[in-house]
């Protein structure tokens, strides 16, 4: 059962993030989607060492959908050419490996996309420190 308390606290905090969604530029956007698709695997890892195959299977699901409808479909492959071809590649790989974990609830294929996905996090941040421009309308290293 809810209280008026955590109702009104889960309203807060979505309105805080559908404004720092509408606020934030492109890069702002990609680094967000890895955020929250690493945050989903670890809450994945965390759910089947606890047992718990309900959450486990949203945190995997909220974790593949980020990745493929987030990520994958941010890719803009007629400017991004090779290295989008190659991170399409790489997130379709992450997917596959989100399923096998999540049918024989194994945690090490989650610490496997969780590595990737942390590589390419880092990678993302540091397109944004060299002070070269993210893409306006596309997303992928290359264009920056």
């Amino acid at each position: 059962m809810y209280t008026r308390s955590s109702v009104a606290a889960n309203t807060y905090a979505n309105v805080g993030l559908e404004t720092g969604v509408v606020a934030a530029s492109p890069h702002q956007l990609i680094t967000m989607l890895y955020e929250g698709a690493e945050l989903a695997v670890r809450m994945a890892i965390k759910h089947i060492q606890e047992g718990n195959l309900v959450k486990k299977s949203a945190a995997i699901t909220q974790a593949s959908a980020i990745i493929l409808e987030g990520l994958r479909a941010a890719l803009d492959h007629k400017q991004g050419g090779e290295i989008a071809q190659q991170l399409d590649a790489l997130y379709d790989y992450m997917s596959k490996r989100l399923m096998l974990a999540h049918l024989n609830n194994q945690t090490a294929p989650l610490e496997e996309v969780l590595g990737l996905l942390r590589e390419l996090h880092g990678a993302w941040l540091q397109i944004a420190a060299t002070g070269r421009a993210a893409p306006q309308t596309s997303y992928h290293p290359i264009a920056a």
